[in-house]
């Protein structure tokens, strides 16, 4: 395949990042002019309201797994190891990614998140096995 196909995924990341940072923004800014917390209380991150709480956190595990995801893609791409099935386990999980951040910033229920990072999890680790089949037979 060896197109940019892999990138894709790793943009629409990114758009969940950026998506993710502005809910954080207009939340706090809603709890701030509700008077329910300070503006200056964010400056020291004491206090955060669970209603940007849990974005926070979301936002935050942006930055964990994913991580892995992009740099997988990227070794997957430098490697000419990218293929149908790769782009598919790449979209599949960015799907996973943002299912899961959208039941982490609504009713955070840990009986429905939880599968589904568990499934990501699966999927990041097929895509890693793949790239070291690849290297190996390479």
């Amino acid at each position: 395949m060896t197109g940019y196909q892999i990138f894709w995924p790793l943009l629409a990341h990114v758009a969940l990042v950026y998506g993710l940072y502005a809910l954080l923004g207009l939340r706090r800014a809603k709890m701030v002019r509700a008077g329910s917390i300070a503006k200056s209380d964010y400056r020291e991150n004491r206090g955060e309201p669970a209603e940007s709480l849990a974005v926070k956190n979301c936002l935050a595990n942006q930055f964990e797994l994913p991580v892995l995801f992009h740099v997988c893609c990227i070794l997957i791409y430098i490697t000419d190891a990218d293929n149908i099935v790769t782009v598919g386990l790449a979209w599949i999980f960015v799907a996973l990614r943002y299912a899961h951040a959208a039941i982490h910033v609504t009713s955070n229920e840990l009986r429905y998140r939880s599968p589904l990072f568990a499934a990501g999890y699966v999927v990041l680790a097929t895509m890693w096995i793949w790239l070291a089949v690849w290297m190996a037979m390479g």
